[in-house]
């Protein structure tokens, strides 16, 4: 899925974990310069389950 130039790079499932979002904020604002982009959901599928995924801007 490409959409306004942004590539989806790779996902992965991992264990619900109520600060995950922390690492997320960080990496985006440390790599923001880089043309990256990370993202955390969750996953519909499973419950307490999580969805962090990687993008290329």
């Amino acid at each position: 899925m490409a959409e306004d130039g942004i590539k989806k790079i790779g996902t992965v499932t991992v264990n619900e974990h109520d600060e995950l979002y922390k690492i997320v904020d960080l990496l985006n604002k440390s790599l923001k310069d880089r043309n990256l982009m990370f993202g955390l959901s969750m996953d519909k599928e499973e419950d307490g389950k999580m969805r962090f995924s990687i993008y290329e801007t």
